[in-house]
């Protein structure tokens, strides 16, 4: 099986690119955001079905684990574990997963809330041994700091990553405390 490819993004499509490496051309499914004509490496993952077989690759060996963790779960194929990891950073999704932040993993297209907590439920232990460590995470604090940011009318996605450090970097301070210092935080980045 082909474990890394290196070479030329020759052509980008929806979702996949064509990695050209010793004159062959690799079709190659990625959540990775790519620049044509760009030199890459990727850890790739081979999917071989009755009718196909599909390559799957990624800039970093965690995320090709945590889409080999994603397919494992039932309901949650390439496609959907693809889709996934398209739509959340590795770290925010890993994230999620370790403090059963189902909103989150539900904003991925074609994953509704029983298919999230379903991933939850069959991943949750499994982010702890990984390679990164959750242990500074309140699991209630930053559910909660997202739940009031939420009802401000900010969008979690686009406060997922920001709360996540906050809560991160201030492991002491409550949801009261945390919420004046993420809108500071927003209101600084417009």
């Amino acid at each position: 099986m082909i474990g890394k490819l290196q070479g030329i993004i020759d052509y980008i499509g929806d979702g996949y690119v064509i990695l050209m490496t010793g004159g062959v051309g690799y079709k190659v499914y990625t959540p990775e955001y790519l620049t044509p004509k760009a030199t890459i490496s990727l850890w790739i993952e081979t999917i071989v079905r009755e009718d196909s077989i599909r390559l799957f690759g990624f800039s970093t060996m965690t995320a090709q684990n945590l889409f080999n963790q994603l397919t494992t779960v039932s309901g949650v194929g390439p496609k959907v574990a693809l889709a996934i990891m398209s739509t959340i950073k590795t770290e925010t999704l890993m994230s999620a997963i370790a403090t059963g932040d189902a909103k989150t993993i539900a904003t991925a297209p074609g994953v509704g809330k029983k298919v999230a907590e379903k991933i939850i439920v069959e991943l949750k232990n499994k982010m702890g041994g990984g390679s990164f460590d959750f242990g500074t995470v309140n699991d209630g604090v930053l559910p909660d700091l997202l739940s009031a940011l939420e009802s401000l009318g900010y969008r979690r996605m686009d406060i997922i990553d920001m709360a996540q450090k906050l809560v991160s970097n201030n492991p002491k301070l409550d949801v009261a405390q945390l919420v004046p210092i993420a809108l500071k935080e927003i209101s600084g980045n417009k």
